[in-house]
C-alpha cells in the first residue's frame, strides 16, 4: 500500500492553559494543492509549525513519508519545504548566493547544488535576476525567490503560508500559476484567508475552527456545504410577484430587475422543474433559469460558527 505523504493523528497542542489545536486528523496520499482555511486564532499557524518541525506538539503524531517528525525530525524535514508569510531572505545576498546557501542548509550534495539552483530558477521564473541583490527585487520577485528556497531540495511536501500576501493583482496571478505548477509534482499545503484563492488554486480544503477540523473535502463540496435554496429566473412575460409567491414551496420572491427575479424555496430539489411547468402553463415565457450557489463567504461564515453552535448544544 502506498505510504501517505502526510499522516496526522490525534494531534493536539496547548499554550499554557489554552488548546490551540485539538485532536486533529489529516491524511494526504496524493500530490496536489490542499488549502488550509480558518479565521484568526483557528490554529492554522500552530498546525503548520508542527508539520514543519518548528514546534513540538503536546500530543499526537505527525508522519511525513512514513517518518515520525518528532522522533526523527531531521529525516522528516528532508521531505518538507516551507515558505512562511514573511520570506526568510538575506537581502544583502544575490539570488544565486542565497539559493546556494539554502541548498547548503538543506544538505543538497555539493555536486548537485548548481543543478538544483538552475532547476528552481527556471521553475520560478527568476533567471533574469539571479545575479541581482535580493533587496533590489520587487515584492513579487522576492516571493518567487522565497518559493524557490522552499523547493531547492526537491521536497515531497511544500507548506506555503499566505504566499500572495501583499502582492499586486498581476503578481497574484503569477504566484498562483507557480503554485499550481508546483502542485503538479508535489503536495502543497496552502494557508490563506483569501477565499477566491482557494477556488482558483486548491484541489481539497481543510478548515480549522477553534483548533478542530470542521470541514474536509474538495472545493465543490465546500461550495455546496450549504444546500442552495434560490433560483434566478428571467421571464419575457412578467408574471408579477403575487403570482410567483403563490407557487408551491415558495418562501420569498425578490425582483432583481424588470424581468429577473430571485426565487427562494423551502426545498429546491424539484423547484426548477415546477417553475418550468408553471411558466409553460401560464405563458410566462421563461428565458433563463439558474440555481444560485451560496458564496464562499457565506459557507466560511457558516463553518466558522459550527463549533460555537456545538458548544451550546
Amino acid at each position: 500500500m502506498k505510504q501517505p505523504i502526510v499522516k496526522v493523528e490525534n494531534l493536539s497542542h496547548r499554550y499554557s492553559i489554552r488548546w490551540a489545536i485539538r485532536d486533529v486528523h489529516l491524511e494526504i496520499q496524493d500530490t496536489g494543492i490542499y488549502g488550509l482555511l480558518g479565521s484568526n486564532g483557528a490554529g492554522k499557524s500552530t498546525l503548520m509549525n508542527i508539520l514543519c518541525g518548528v514546534l513540538k506538539q503536546t500530543a499526537g503524531s505527525v508522519r511525513v513519508n512514513g517518518i515520525d517528525a518528532r522522533e526523527n525530525p531531521v529525516a522528516a524535514k528532508r521531505y518538507i519545504g516551507f515558505l512562511p508569510q514573511q520570506p526568510p531572505l538575506h537581502l544583502d545576498l544575490t539570488v544565486e548566493e542565497y539559493l546556494r546557501y539554502c541548498a547548503f542548509l538543506r544538505d543538497v550534495p555539493a555536486r548537485d547544488v548548481k543543478r538544483a539552483i538552475d532547476r528552481v530558477v527556471d521553475n520560478c521564473g527568476i533567471e533574469a535576476c539571479r545575479k541581482r541583490l535580493l533587496r533590489n527585487l520587487s515584492g513579487g520577485y522576492q516571493q518567487r525567490v522565497g518559493i524557490a528556497q522552499a523547493i531547492i531540495h526537491d521536497p515531497l511536501l511544500v507548506v506555503l503560508d499566505e504566499p500572495t500576501n501583499g502582492l499586486d493583482p498581476n503578481q497574484i496571478i503569477e504566484a498562483r500559476r507557480l503554485v499550481k505548477e508546483i502542485g503538479e509534482e508535489r503536495t502543497v499545503m496552502l494557508s490563506t484567508h483569501i477565499l477566491t484563492e482557494v477556488r482558483a488554486t486548491c484541489d481539497k480544503i481543510y478548515m480549522l475552527e477553534q483548533g478542530e477540523v470542521v470541514f474536509s473535502g474538495d472545493v465543490d463540496e465546500f461550495d455546496n456545504y450549504i444546500p442552495p435554496s434560490t433560483l434566478v429566473v428571467t421571464f419575457e412575460a412578467l408574471p408579477g410577484i403575487e403570482a410567483l409567491s403563490a407557487l408551491d414551496g415558495m418562501t420569498r420572491v425578490e425582483q432583481l430587475s424588470g424581468k429577473r427575479y430571485r426565487l427562494t424555496f423551502a426545498n429546491l430539489s424539484d423547484a426548477p422543474v415546477r417553475v418550468v411547468k408553471e411558466s409553460v402553463a401560464r405563458g410566462w415565457d421563461l428565458a433563463e433559469i439558474t440555481v444560485e450557489r451560496n458564496t464562499l463567504d457565506s459557507v466560511f461564515a457558516e463553518l466558522s460558527g459550527k463549533n460555537d453552535r456545538n458548544d451550546k448544544e
